[in-house]
């Protein structure tokens, strides 16, 4: 079984940073996709970054040039370094990864969300 913790949400001005952490505990062999998803009020859930295993990554086209998403493999950790944040970039931040853990078959794993808020 593999459970995620994440870190480091918030209320920042606009034009601030965060920095989101999401780390994997338990018996994890091998984590392939590790991405970071948001929920707004009133909004569908959306892809906001993903990193593959190899390394390549995706970013939603409203992010991209503000976040970066990295992975630590050695602490089976993702991170989310948010940029310049705008109002509409206030959600609930989930967490994602595809894993192997032992005594199971791959599996999606989700983090707990953390609330995200851009304000002044």
């Amino acid at each position: 079984h593999v459970q995620l913790v994440e870190s480091g949400g918030g209320l920042v001005q606009p034009g601030g940073s965060l920095r989101l952490s999401c780390a994997a505990s338990g018996t994890v062999i091998t984590i392939y996709n590790m991405a970071w998803y948001r929920r707004a009020p009133g909004k569908q859930r959306e892809l906001v970054a993903l990193v593959a295993r190899g390394g390549s990554t995706d970013y939603a086209d409203s992010v991209k040039g503000r976040f970066t998403i990295s992975r630590d493999d050695a602490k089976n950790t993702v991170y989310l370094q948010m940029n310049n944040l705008k109002s509409d970039d206030t959600a609930v931040y989930y967490c994602y990864v595809g894993a192997h853990a032992i005594g199971a078959v791959f599996a999606n794993y989700w983090g707990q969300g953390t609330q995200v808020t851009v304000s002044s």
